[in-house]
């Protein structure tokens, strides 16, 4: 299993970061959710991932209230939307999203999803914001492979740090041809919601099979330990899962321990079936 990943620049990180989206919405839950990401820091996490949608603001606000006081451990993570990628609007999306973070960069800024401002604008306006120190590296998400072929040519090799797609057990197709490529221009794939949106993904006998052969030094292995461990397994995969308690982030950490066989992946195959052909990508 992959415990790193190296961007184009060579900075390297843990494989293993963390999502937040839906958090920070809920006043009852919002020390539990700080103390899981200060958890997740404090074990090595470095990678956290938030976004200007994510309840109008709400989630960056949270994160940074919990990055506040370990800011230089962490690379952190924002996405502007569509909507606001002209030049104009992404650095006044960026500078928003500052304030909200509370901080003075951003490590990595990427465009949520394609729109229909022109790829060469806003790639412009990343390098505007990098010159001005306002972030670090850029990238995109949820590009198909068409749309990292149009990316390429308004961007330099080495620009775009990281593709943030969807990826899991249920949502394969990025197998077919964008993960190779990706890797191939050294661009970071960024999975998101490895162990799915609900119970459907973990409800699945294969993965308890799978779990019962397996234990952590949390105690027996979980589906959901092995649905992450599984998308880890990819070479150049960084992977973001959610986790709003800190016994919901222990059990995510202690997912990297796992070492899946042979006979494990052949039992996932059956299970959730590679793609044979070329898929429309997968968003949520």
């Amino acid at each position: 299993m992959a415990t790193t990943v190296t961007l184009p620049d060579g900075t390297v990180l843990p494989a293993l970061g963390v999502g937040t989206w839906n958090m920070g919405d809920s006043t009852t839950r919002r020390e539990e959710e700080i103390a899981s990401l200060r958890y997740a820091i404090d074990h090595g996490v470095q990678v956290v991932d938030t976004a200007e949608m994510y309840g109008n603001g709400r989630s960056e606000i949270l994160v940074g209230e919990a990055i506040a006081p370990m800011r230089k451990r962490v690379f952190l993570v924002s996405k502007v939307l569509p909507t606001n990628a002209t030049a104009k609007a992404v650095a006044q999306s960026c500078r928003r999203s500052l304030k909200h973070l509370g901080t003075d960069w951003l490590d990595l800024y990427l465009l949520h999803w394609r729109g229909q401002v022109p790829l060469a604008e806003t790639v412009e306006a990343f390098r505007t914001l990098q010159h001005e120190g306002l972030i670090r590296h850029w990238g995109v998400s949820n590009f198909d492979t068409d749309d990292m072929q149009d990316l390429q040519r308004c961007s330099g090799v080495g620009e775009c740090a990281v593709n943030q797609v969807l990826y899991s057990l249920e949502h394969r197709g990025v197998e077919y041809d964008l993960l190779a490529a990706d890797q191939q221009r050294q661009v970071v794939t960024m999975a998101y919601s490895p162990i799915g949106q609900g119970g459907a993904l973990l409800a699945n006998p294969a993965l308890g099979q799978v779990a019962a052969r397996h234990a952590t030094s949390q105690g027996k292995a979980t589906p959901a330990q092995v649905a992450l461990a599984w998308v880890l397994r990819q070479p150049n995969m960084l992977a973001i899962p959610k986790a709003g308690t800190v016994e919901h982030m222990r059990l995510n950490l202690a997912a990297g321990e796992l070492v899946l066989t042979e006979q494990d992946l052949a039992e996932l195959d059956a299970a959730f079936a590679p793609p044979v052909r070329k898929e429309a990508l997968a968003m949520i």
